[in-house]
């Protein structure tokens, strides 16, 4: 498997408050709240850090199992970009 990149989508407004990224949605005034591990991906989401490093950082510093990670990470991204906010950065 081949490692993807991300970056946020055009056209939010985001803020973080108490740990936890707010995140609007100005085409169709969605509001989404990450909680500490969305917030540690969205912080990440720069198109140029591959998956795989965000992923890293995160079993670092939650001390969490590297697969699961992965394989959360990917779904929550994939729900992202189905609403707008992340977009996958070609390669």
């Amino acid at each position: 498997m081949s490692d993807i990149f991300i970056t946020r989508a055009p056209k939010l407004a985001a803020r973080k408050v108490g740990g936890e990224m707010v995140i609007l949605n100005a085409e169709d005034s969605s509001l989404y709240v990450l909680n500490g591990v969305g917030t540690a991906i969205w912080e990440a989401a720069d198109g140029r850090t591959p998956l795989t490093a965000i992923v890293d950082s995160i079993c670092t510093e939650y001390d969490v199992d590297r697969e699961a990670a992965l394989r959360d990470a990917q779904e929550f991204i994939a729900d992202l970009v189905g609403h707008g906010v992340l977009r996958e950065v070609p390669l």
